[in-house]
């Protein structure tokens, strides 16, 4: 979405003896220029300068920058100052949610989001306004996963401490539950579908079955190099998905924890799965360099438990990968997230690319999740939590919107 900025300023007179009649600040994605109108003689003319933006990308920028800028009026008012409209793409820096690497994100309602990071705190967010709602503190290291079930006021965090822990939003800022079992960073955390489950997976090759009102283990399972790196639930199912440093992918059946199939194993580690709203889709992610891995692929859940699509185009592992909600695209789409930075959006049913977003500067994308019917949010290394919002207007776009 587009807006005008419009700046008034009296004339005064520069260095170069011509009058300055104005300034404005163009924004172009992540980069901010300058802009002045000045009257030499009888004659108006635009100047620039950069004053923010990545240098890597300072070509690019300049190209976007100047062909907002070729088109920009300039309307004099009664009063003799000059109004310089500048169209622009709104953007903005909302408070941060957190002081280092944002590890995972997840949607707790259509206005609030729920994230962790690097700095041990979890962190409930307004992300319409732009405000933290609460901090709660309690691990002693690094978070590693989020989770929640939709429009519920509780949620949950794991740790490299080896602890998961849940939270109240209306509660205090300390954790109502706290669950301890595993002997190594905790790395899978799935909710059940009525909440009185939750199943924790970590790098010790153990998945642990919890019942979360009494915060007591009720099963254990191990398998030998299974270092897992994901959890999910499936919706309305006792199944869990479960991704793995062993390049598998595997549905373990809730109701003794058993391992009820194992997805033939991919080339590469698999680091994320989803599933899909009505379960019968799930999507898997793989680590990778350079375009070799760095894949998402496509899996049937009911009868044929086989592929169905691979998703390739990102440079470097893939991090995080979503369903996107039907009201965001006319046809099936998932979105992924990856170390390269960006943002891919896919049709679900040829792999083809959609669109691509760029998030230069972010660093390594970590999570990604869904916030509304049009929006999603995006952790990343270095800027914290992206708002990115699905565009229409030109064909299926992708478009920043804010970060915080």
């Amino acid at each position: 979405m587009a807006e005008w900025r419009v700046s008034r300023a009296p004339p005064v007179a520069d260095s170069s003896g011509s009058v300055v009649l104005g300034t404005s600040v163009l924004f172009s994605g992540p980069y901010q220029r300058i802009v002045t109108l000045r009257k030499q003689g009888g004659a108006l003319s635009f100047g620039s300068r950069e004053t923010s933006g990545e240098r890597n990308c300072r070509s690019a920028s300049s190209k976007g920058a100047r062909k907002l800028f070729a088109g920009t009026p300039a309307l004099a008012t009664p009063d003799g100052i000059i109004e310089e409209r500048i169209q622009t793409k709104a953007f903005q820096e909302y408070s941060p949610a957190h002081v280092d690497t944002v590890s995972a994100v997840a949607a707790l309602n259509s206005d609030l989001c729920v994230s962790g990071g690097k700095d041990k705190t979890v962190v409930a967010y307004n992300w319409k306004t732009g405000n933290v709602v609460k901090r709660f503190k309690g691990h002693e290291r690094e978070i590693t996963k989020v989770a929640c079930l939709p429009k519920s006021n509780q949620f949950f965090s794991a740790s490299r401490d080896r602890m998961v822990m849940m939270w109240d939003l209306h509660g205090s800022s300390q954790p109502r539950q706290q669950f301890s079992g595993h002997a190594m960073v905790v790395t899978g955390l799935a909710v059940g579908p009525d909440l009185s489950q939750l199943c924790t997976g970590s790098r010790d090759n153990t998945l642990l079955l919890w019942d979360v009102g009494t915060g007591q283990c009720v099963e254990r399972a191990s398998v030998s190099r299974n270092v897992v790196t994901h959890l999910c639930w499936v919706p309305r199912e006792p199944y869990i998905l479960q991704t793995s440093e062993d390049k598998t992918i595997r549905l373990w059946d809730s109701r003794g924890l058993q391992v009820a199939h194992t997805f033939p194993a991919k080339q590469h580690i698999q680091t994320y799965c989803e599933v899909s709203v009505d379960g019968h889709k799930c999507v898997s992610c793989s680590s990778g360099f350079g375009g070799e891995g760095c894949e998402a692929t496509l899996w049937d859940l009911r009868q044929t438990r086989k592929r169905i699509c691979e998703y390739k185009g990102h440079f470097q592992t893939v991090a995080s990968c979503v369903f996107l909600p039907r009201a965001l695209a006319l046809r099936p789409v998932i979105a992924t997230s990856s170390h390269d930075c960006k943002v891919k959006i896919w049709d679900q049913d040829t792999g083809a690319c959609l669109f691509t977003l760029s998030l230069d500067g972010s660093g390594p994308l970590t999570s990604l999740a869904v916030s509304d019917t049009t929006s999603l949010l995006c952790a990343s290394f270095n800027r914290g939590i992206y708002l990115l919002r699905v565009d229409h207007s030109r064909g299926l776009e992708l478009r920043e919107v804010a970060a915080f």
